[in-house]
């Protein structure tokens, strides 16, 4: 199975953004829009659910990607994903691995 790992770990194939994106689906925007609205308990625009992925390079991210300190981090230190941190992992990505256990499996094998 193909996959974009993002720095955190989490497979940016899997992402409701990143398919919504893909598939040019407003439909699934405004499904991830709705969802993640009541997840984060903030009001998230259905027209702010475009991402080509973390690593893409593109200019399409999702806002709180756009701003996260994992990717931020990760980049600054030019490393391909957390896995490759010498800090691995610190207290900025373990909140993502203790939610997503296949982002802490991703990175793992990163590590291997």
């Amino acid at each position: 199975m193909e996959q974009m790992i993002a720095y955190c770990g989490l497979d940016c194939f899997q992402c409701p953004a990143y398919i919504a994106t893909q598939e040019d689906s407003d439909d699934k925007r405004g499904e991830t829009a709705e969802m993640w609205s009541k997840m984060f308990k903030v009001e998230i625009p259905i027209d702010k659910i475009n991402c080509d992925g973390c690593k893409s390079g593109g200019k399409r991210l999702f806002q709180h990607c756009l701003v996260c300190e994992i990717r931020a981090c990760a980049q600054k230190k030019g490393l391909e994903n957390c896995g490759y941190c010498e800090d691995f992992a610190c207290d900025r990505v373990e909140f993502v691995l203790n939610a997503v256990p296949a982002a802490r499996e991703n990175l793992e094998r990163s590590r291997a």
